[in-house]
């Protein structure tokens, strides 16, 4: 009997035990069963750069901690350009989820497209699609600029070109120039690119890729940019594009300074649009003499293109 009593009195014991650490022993039980699953990362492909900038930095860490993580994260699926791509945000991270939402919807266009000027534009996006829910999951799915066939031919196009043009004494800056001078005297700007986005038309030539300058004899702003930046890859010459809410050039890294590289001003259109010039006013300049012109086109954020600040 007394056996008995001392087993009912160490059962109620151990009962109350039990309840007053419920709350220790049920967080090591969500612990235990909800740590953040393994990241699964894929090879990326043949255009990634893996380069970092002053605005956003490749990183092989897809654990985000804060908002900086996240365009990290955002910027390195961009750059290795997967199709998709799924990681977690973490319970320390309250903000996560909301970050995310602050970065894949419309109030967030301005980031995502400025991580997009950053990368390759083989590995650009024309969208992205972000799921996520209440547990912490994220995929990015993309949906790229140029297609793989577009790839293919975009690259062999330029390697044909680079047969024509450069020659083995030529220095990075003078096959640059080369290619400059090739895309403006081979590329007119499609002044009706513009009023047929707005007509809701399908445009005539596909002026904003590089397709058009290269095939079409035909660009914009983005199409030139676009050109150019592949060559400058191709070079091995680091490099981005800088962006204002008109237009868009590149950004290159030449003798351990950064430059201004603006093919569109450089091919500007003339009076009676017969002329095709070709300038060097916008080659290889800092910022100093970009904005000493004193052009709108060129007001860009400073707090975003770090490197020119």
């Amino acid at each position: 009997m007394k056996r008995r009593i001392l087993t009912l009195l160490l059962c109620i014991g151990m009962f109350f035990a039990v309840i007053y650490k419920l709350d220790d022993i049920t967080d090591y039980i969500s612990q235990y069963f909800h740590t953040t699953p393994t990241v699964v990362v894929e090879n990326k492909n043949k255009y990634a750069k893996s380069e970092s900038y002053d605005y956003v930095q490749y990183t092989n860490n897809f654990i985000p901690y804060n908002f900086q993580d996240l365009i990290n994260i955002f910027y390195t699926v961009l750059d290795s350009g997967y199709d998709t791509f799924t990681f977690y945000c973490p319970k320390e991270y309250i903000d996560c989820i909301g970050d995310i939402e602050n970065i894949s919807e419309h109030k967030g266009v301005d980031v995502l497209t400025t991580i997009g000027n950053y990368v390759s534009p083989y590995n650009n996006f024309t969208s992205l699609k972000v799921q996520y829910d209440t547990a912490g999951e994220v995929t990015i799915d993309v949906t790229h600029l140029y297609s793989e066939e577009d790839k293919v031919k975009i690259g062999q196009r330029i390697d044909t070109i680079w047969k024509e043009l450069v020659k083995a004494e030529m220095s990075k800056e003078d096959i640059i120039y080369a290619f400059h001078d090739y895309i403006i005297n081979h590329t007119k700007y499609d002044e009706n690119y513009e009023n047929e986005i707005k007509a809701e038309k399908t445009p005539t030539h596909q002026a904003s890729k590089a397709n058009g300058p290269l095939f079409e004899g035909y660009g914009i702003c983005s199409g030139y940019t676009d050109v150019m930046a592949m060559v400058l890859d191709k070079l091995g010459v680091k490099n981005y594009k800088v962006a204002s809410s008109t237009h868009v050039w590149n950004a290159v890294y030449l003798n351990n300074k950064w430059l201004h590289l603006d093919l569109t001003w450089d091919d500007p259109v003339s009076e009676d649009h017969s002329i095709n010039n070709l300038l060097h006013k916008f080659f290889l300049i800092d910022t100093e003499t970009l904005e000493g012109f004193d052009i709108k086109d060129h007001s860009f954020d400073k707090s975003v293109y770090l490197e020119f600040k």
